[in-house]
């Protein structure tokens, strides 16, 4: 069905994909003009089998299963077929009252975003295929903000000095970021407290820079954990002494269910060059820096501070094909050719929301005790 919000050009389905759910049999309908904004065709649809039906209510008459990109309204749950299954993003970790409507209208709920990090969901993984797409765009906004050029330059009026790029967070986004900001020339820092990411960043040519922590910094999923005071103090610590060289800096840590961790201060804002730039990827769950305001370019002594919101939505062609290609996988994982479930499973028990009536995820609402810092 077409996404309703306003800046989201993503498509749940895509030609390609469609081709993957037509070996398994499935009968597909789309909602005309839903990949309009992804560079799609209703033509495209058709030819891979498709059947393309103008308006939403017609499209969801009779669906067993929905696909979305970002959780459905309260319009569009009350628009849903009883009992039938939903998988998109839902946001389960903060409480939602979409979630409850979807359980008063027995639909069967999974969230993309809580696939678990094992091997066999690898290709199911939306988190880590839309932190690509985040990760390549924000440099690219960031090289456009900044008054200078990223690559040193050889030129009749002179040679001209690379410029310096620092990101914060070597997950997904963060190694795209880093491999993206590589290839436009810049000299490239970036922080992480895992230690293990080291190696990444190293191998895309990029400095990394160490804080000692006393604890381990990762988590059985290799997620970042959250910090304590001390260790956040000497991570902070860490970016300032660097962040008053950088021309350009990504950043890219977020909390699941909770505000993003301030990383870059007012102070280090001010330490920075007239001219430079800030993309900050954690915007729309408060941000990595103090000044950052969500969907806007905040100016503050000459740097900006830019905080976009959903940034694989503006590169909608590929990250549609992306986020189509883990939903297809995810989704023949999900049923059987008979069309059932496995409650027990490990990825359909994780990414379950809602079934039978009730919200049956012991996460959704609620966010556990020392939750992890999402750098995918």
């Amino acid at each position: 069905m077409t996404e309703t919000r306003a800046d989201e050009r993503r498509v749940a389905l895509a030609p390609a994909a469609a081709r993957e759910y037509k070996k398994r049999g499935w009968e597909l309908r789309v909602q005309a003009g839903a990949g309009t904004g992804a560079s799609f065709a209703d033509d495209d649809f058709r030819e891979a089998g498709v059947e393309v039906v103008a308006g939403r209510d017609p499209t969801l008459e009779g669906a067993n299963v929905v696909l979305k990109v970002q959780p459905p309204s309260m319009e569009e749950v009350s628009a849903l077929p009883r009992g039938c299954a939903l998988v998109c993003h839902l946001n389960p970790l903060s409480p939602s009252a979409e979630i409850a409507a979807l359980a008063e209208r027995n639909v069967t709920s999974y969230a993309v975003e809580l696939v678990p990090r094992i091997t066999r969901a690898q290709k199911m993984d939306v988190l880590s295929s839309q932190a690509t797409v985040a990760g390549y765009k924000a440099v690219l906004q960031g090289a456009d903000a900044v008054t200078r050029f990223l690559p040193m330059l050889t030129t009749a009026a002179g040679t001209v000095r690379p410029a310096k790029a620092m990101i914060l967070g070597a997950g997904v986004a963060g190694l795209q970021a880093i491999a993206t900001a590589r290839r436009l020339g810049a000299v490239v820092s970036a922080f992480d407290i895992r230690p293990a990411v080291k190696e990444q960043v190293q191998s895309l040519g990029a400095k990394f820079l160490e804080a000692e922590l006393d604890e381990g910094a990762e988590d059985e999923g290799g997620y970042a954990k959250a910090l304590s005071e001390e260790q956040h103090q000497r991570e902070l610590e860490l970016i300032a002494a660097h962040i008053r060289e950088m021309d350009l800096v990504i950043s890219t840590a977020q909390i699941p269910g909770r505000p993003a961790p301030v990383l870059v201060t007012k102070e280090m804002v001010e330490s920075m060059r007239a001219g430079s730039a800030i993309v900050d990827l954690a915007s729309e769950s408060g941000g990595n820096c103090e000044l950052t305001s969500a969907g806007e370019t905040v100016f503050h002594h000459g740097v900006a501070v830019m905080g976009p919101s959903n940034l694989p939505a503006e590169l909608p062609f590929h990250a549609s094909e992306m986020y189509a290609r883990n939903l297809a996988a995810f989704v023949c994982h999900l049923f059987d050719d008979e069309g059932r479930t496995n409650p027990e499973d490990e990825i359909t028990a994780a990414t379950c929301v809602t079934r039978d009536g009730e919200v049956v995820n012991e996460r959704a609402g609620a966010t556990p005790a020392g939750a992890a810092e999402q750098q995918r």
